[in-house]
């Protein structure tokens, strides 16, 4: 054992999460705690973990969250990466927060479909130059032989679009993921952290229970 490792720890004590403290909405309770996080100045706060599985195995990657309604929580990729290819074997994801800040996390677990292509095209629009070139430039997820290829895309790409409004690829849009579980953590002392869960019944309202830590 690294017994270095094995030391780390931390207590959290910042406060507690009671059921009273909770709105009834699991959409509203998560764009509160969101909201928080931004005032808190907490790094990336849209920062996601997306877990897939696709034949058995697990995957897992950051990715950043676009868009939050009362349907889901939005975030955009490549339709032809190793992700997206997942996800078209198996559409139940899940997707985690961490905002170390506030000592809490938020675990949300549902079902992804695509957004629309206006919904894709509208967000495509609003995305720095550089990054819509990128969405070209980058065949996500396949073999690169080195930098200066990828680079050199870049290059050619930014030549055939100079003067001009950079297109949306036809490869590259957004899933929405629906929930049917959220759980919010709010870290506590000696690990008896307060683990509250959103369940959805079948008649589609929200059940509210406690789970142990």
């Amino acid at each position: 054992m690294d017994h270095n490792i094995a030391k780390l720890r931390q207590d959290y004590n910042l406060k507690g999460l009671h059921e009273q403290d909770l709105n009834p909405n699991p959409f509203t309770q998560f764009k509160l705690w969101f909201d928080e996080a931004l005032s808190a100045s907490v790094i990336e706060p849209n920062a996601m973990h997306l877990s897939t599985v696709s034949n058995g195995r697990p995957s897992g990657r950051i990715v950043l969250l676009k868009d939050l309604d009362q349907t889901g929580f939005t975030f955009f990729t490549n339709y032809e990466s190793k992700k997206a290819k997942e996800l078209e074997s198996n559409p139940f994801v899940a997707l985690t927060f961490l905002w170390k800040e506030l000592e809490r996390q938020v675990r949300i677990e549902g079902k992804v479909e695509k957004t629309t292509d206006q919904e894709s095209a509208e967000y495509f629009a609003v995305r720095p130059r550089g990054s819509q070139i990128g969405a070209w430039a980058s065949a996500q997820s396949r073999h690169l032989e080195n930098r200066a290829e990828l680079e050199e895309r870049t290059r050619l790409l930014e030549e055939q679009f100079a003067g001009s409004e950079v297109p949306r690829p036809p490869h590259w849009g957004g899933y929405r993921v629906i929930p049917h579980y959220f759980e919010f953590w709010q870290g506590r002392r000696s690990r008896l952290h307060d683990r509250l869960v959103y369940e959805q019944s079948n008649e589609g309202s929200w059940e509210i229970e406690r789970l142990y830590p």
